[in-house]
């Protein structure tokens, strides 16, 4: 009994997360267009002056959509050997956040809670990173830059923090209201820094455009900083994959040639 119960976990495991072919390759196309459906079910439910009937067939189609998360949630956990490393897995994270926000809106709730947790239904696109390839190497490629971009972050921030307190300092006597303080002067910092350049803050004093050019010169180099991480890392995650999938084609020729 132990046996088959062992061996119907295995299978399960294997059609849960085989990349084959099969019933396995088939679960994985129906689940992704699930997402699909449930990102396009969210877009039509923000239509004003819905019907009662449109209205009625979406809440059914949510409702069906998110019980077949929780099934597909509940197999992977059953199936696998070591559960709690799985419940806190990148993977069944991203998981139970599709499905959870649908359990917690409450009758008594309030209008911006449901507004809110409802949005969080958005965040089920990332389970089509479980059937990527390409987006599973993006992961392995910022898990392995993790420690910088940490740096980078921090770097950023004080970056940010400096940009502000500078352009306050010119430009605070000019534009009191526009620049009062190093707060009201950290939205300038972001669209500068971000070269997104709005437009709608912007310095006058000759000081302050002198500070800008050499804010914007920096925002050039934190942009392109995480870009050229990221972009070596990739490399470095798809040259280790080439390399493993080498391996595999010469024991299989040596397999081959020992039958």
């Amino acid at each position: 009994m132990k046996n088959k119960r062992a061996d119907t976990r295995a299978y399960v495991a294997k059609l849960m997360n085989d990349d084959g072919v099969g019933i396995s390759k088939f679960i994985a196309f129906f689940i992704q267009g699930l997402i699909v459906l449930s990102l396009m079910i969210y877009a039509v439910d923000t239509l004003p002056d819905k019907s009662e009937g449109l209205s009625r067939l979406l809440d059914t189609c949510e409702f069906v959509i998110v019980g077949l998360f929780t099934l597909e949630y509940g197999l992977r956990l059953w199936c696998t050997e070591k559960r709690l490393k799985y419940i806190f897995s990148f993977y069944a994270a991203i998981d139970l956040v599709a499905i959870l926000p649908y359990y917690f809106v409450g009758a008594g709730s309030s209008t911006q809670v449901i507004r809110i947790v409802r949005m969080l239904r958005l965040l089920r696109i990332l389970k089509l990173a479980r059937y990527s390839k390409a987006a599973d190497r993006f992961i392995k490629a910022f898990h392995m830059i993790r420690e910088e971009l940490v740096l980078f972050a921090a770097v950023s921030a004080l970056m940010l923090f400096l940009a502000s307190a500078g352009i306050y300092h010119f430009e605070n006597e000019a534009q009191p209201k526009v620049f009062a303080s190093v707060f009201h002067s950290m939205w300038w910092a972001v669209a500068t820094m971000t070269t997104v350049g709005y437009g709608d803050i912007y310095p006058i004093t000759a000081g302050g455009k002198i500070f800008t050019f050499f804010v914007l010169m920096t925002g050039l180099g934190i942009v392109a900083v995480p870009t050229g991480l990221i972009a070596t890392a990739l490399t470095r995650v798809k040259a280790k994959e080439d390399k493993e999938d080498l391996k595999e084609l010469k024991k299989l020729k040596e397999l081959e040639e020992q039958a």
